[in-house]
């Protein structure tokens, strides 16, 4: 149910003939694609740019179709070096027909090969309120805000076949008094989460203008060359039959549009709506940020498989959202909302949880694969990643990232510790590539990744310096990066907190432990440089080998380095160039669960090229066992014997 307004044809079509209403022609869109990312003065005697999207999002109406007149539009302009909208809805022309061929025969080979069950699921999320069907995201927090918002629905289940006539989603017979559909009802528990969602989806959000401005026809009108044929015949259902091998789910043919005119693919409405309401709860429970991108993925590509829309539909709808869901956040106007919704979330989860502010996110990550389908980290990236370009090819020259204007509120929850132009380097650094046509349009909103952004930087192309406070609770008292961060810089961690890097990192600065606690989570955590430890501690718990330091260690007085010990020959830290410990510096040893030991046992522990200094304590965190240093001149190692 795409629950958006219905347009006049008659007041909106783009036609060739029309004199009120701009034409999109490819000259128009290509100038755009040139065009600034933010506003800037016009100089003497010329155009006017155009305002950044975040400043003009309200634009987005039928009253204009054009792109200088309607933001969303504009954003989509990489859609206009694909397609040519023609004067009628069954006009258009390619020009990329490679992409807009492999963009059908991808239709062709889902709904082929889609299964019975496949089908049904299609049906529930066609028909479903889409803010109610990103609740799932919330995985083991889903059922108390389903309680908390009072939501609800009808549509659970599908028929095995085609349903006799229009099926919509109600509020089900016997629900609590006071239930509503979607995201609940604005005078429940969760009232204020329950607005921001209908904010993010309010009258400014709707991808029909869109719709109506490119006239790109669904998938099931199309052949396999992406031409539109009319067999002039109707099927039983008294509605017109194209020559096109995409198969619509049976439970959805009485569910399809009748007027061509009104029903265009581009962009796909639930793929706007489902990425929106996501957006929206993770903005207020951003302890299921990335858990709650991977649901609106996963329910966007089930537009695909019910062969209502094609790849590039589903990509423009995210692409629409993802700017939507800035531009509402970013209006000054919602800045009460947006801090009432997230602090009423968390309030309310803490509370029904028991849980705090420092356990609420273990408590939201409980569950296993078998209760919670976004359990798996690595099994979302795989899911997610393939559909951020879907069958679009990449080609051109490489043009650097420009964040949007306003994007970095996307992630203001989520990144708390970090300032906004350090959250803008974040979307920067895991940015997809350029050179995707369609991602590539004005503002370039098509090419953030925010799954990937959830895990902090893509790469340090400078110094970065990051203050995380334990008393701050939450993702600032402990957080982890998961990226694979690359890069020239350095990073410093300052704060109480504990700041966890578990990618292969390639960054080439020094990182400085300047207060709190940094992990290393994996054997190259630590980049390719040196490795300061001035203050706080080092905390190196990698399974699989030992953490490296590329470059010297120095570890300072009064310091801490804890290691734990896994069951392998090697040191815990191997470092290349020079170890050097500071009078009073401490070592603490952890035992896996995995580490059995003997009575007396020697592990080596800190392998270097010289070693110079000695810690002033060596400890073993294990009942039992009394540790005793045994230093070379490039090393250490510890006799741990049983007490």
């Amino acid at each position: 149910m795409n629950q958006q307004p219905t347009l006049n044809r008659r007041r909106f079509l783009w036609n060739s003939a029309a004199t009120s209403v701009a034409v999109l022609t490819a000259p128009t869109a290509l100038s755009l694609l040139a065009a600034p990312q933010q506003a800037a003065a016009a100089p003497a005697g010329g155009p006017a740019q155009a305002l950044a999207f975040v400043d003009s999002y309200t634009t987005n109406t039928p009253a204009d179709l054009t792109p200088e007149g309607n933001a969303a539009v504009r954003i989509l302009g990489g859609m206009s070096r694909i397609w040519h909208t023609g004067g009628a809805w069954n006009t258009g022309s390619p020009l990329m027909a490679d992409i807009l061929r492999a963009n059908v025969r991808y239709c062709v080979r889902v709904t082929t090969q889609r299964t019975a069950a496949q089908a049904r699921e299609a049906f529930v999320y066609d028909r479903q309120h889409q803010s109610y069907a990103v609740i799932a995201g919330l995985g083991p927090l889903a059922d108390l805000y389903r309680t908390g918002a009072r939501a609800v629905t009808s549509i659970t289940t599908a028929p095995d076949s085609t349903p006799p006539a229009k099926v919509d989603d109600a509020v089900p017979a016997g629900a609590p008094a006071g239930s509503a559909l979607g995201p609940g009802a604005v005078d429940s528990e969760l009232g204020q989460v329950v607005t921001l969602v209908n904010t993010l989806r309010g009258p400014y959000a709707s991808g029909n203008p869109s719709k109506y401005a490119y006239q790109y026809p669904r998938p099931w009108r199309l052949n396999a060359d992406s031409a539109v044929v009319d067999t002039g015949a109707t099927d039983a259902f008294g509605l017109p039959v194209y020559a096109s091998d995409v198969v619509v789910a049976p439970q959805l043919l009485r569910q399809r549009n009748t007027s061509p005119v009104d029903d265009g693919g581009f962009v796909s409405g639930h793929t706007n709506a489902f990425h929106l309401a996501a957006l929206a709860l993770a903005y207020a429970v951003p302890e299921r940020f990335q858990e709650l991108i991977a649901r609106a993925f996963e329910l966007s590509h089930t537009r695909i498989t019910a062969g209502m829309h094609s790849p590039l539909d589903v990509i423009g709808g995210r692409t629409l959202a993802t700017a939507l869901a800035a531009a509402t956040l970013a209006d000054p106007r919602n800045a009460a909302l947006k801090a009432a919704a997230r602090g009423q979330a968390a309030a309310y989860f803490r509370s029904k949880t028991g849980s705090t502010a420092d356990t609420l996110h273990a408590y939201a990550h409980r569950a296993g694969a078998a209760e919670d389908p976004y359990a798996d980290r690595a099994a979302n990236a795989e899911q997610v990643t393939p559909k951020l370009t879907y069958v679009l090819r990449r080609a051109g020259r490489d043009v650097p990232m420009t964040v949007p204007k306003g994007a970095e509120v996307l992630l203001e929850t989520r990144l708390p510790y970090l300032d906004a132009a350090q959250r803008r380097e974040v979307l920067r650094t895991t940015a997809l590539p350029s050179g995707y046509v369609l991602l590539d349009g004005p503002e370039m909103w098509g090419r953030l990744n925010l799954f990937a952004a959830a895990d902090g930087y893509g790469a340090f192309e400078r110094d970065v310096t990051v203050e995380l406070n334990a008393a701050d609770g939450g993702f600032s008292a402990a957080d982890a990066w998961r990226n694979d961060i690359a890069g020239p810089g350095g990073l410093t961690k300052r704060g109480t907190g504990t700041l966890t890097l578990t990618g292969t990192n390639r960054y080439a600065g020094t990182t400085v432990v300047a207060d709190g606690v940094l992990v290393a989570g994996s054997r190259d955590a630590l980049g390719r440089g040196a490795v300061q430890v001035r203050g706080g501690t080092l905390r190196v718990d990698a399974e699989r080998g030992a953490v490296r330091v590329r470059g010297d260690y120095l570890q300072s007085a009064g310091t801490r380095l804890e290691l734990t010990l896994h069951q392998h020959r090697g040191p815990a830290l191997a470092v290349e160039g020079r170890v050097t410990l500071g009078r009073d510096a401490q070592l603490v040893l952890r035992l896996s669960d995995a580490c059995e030991l003997g009575d007396d046992v020697v592990l080596p522990v800190i392998d270097g090229r010289t070693l110079q200094g000695g810690f002033g304590s060596v400890t073993v965190d294990a009942d039992g066992y009394r540790a005793t240093p045994l230093y070379t001149h490039s090393g250490l190692s510890v006799r741990l014997t049983r007490c």
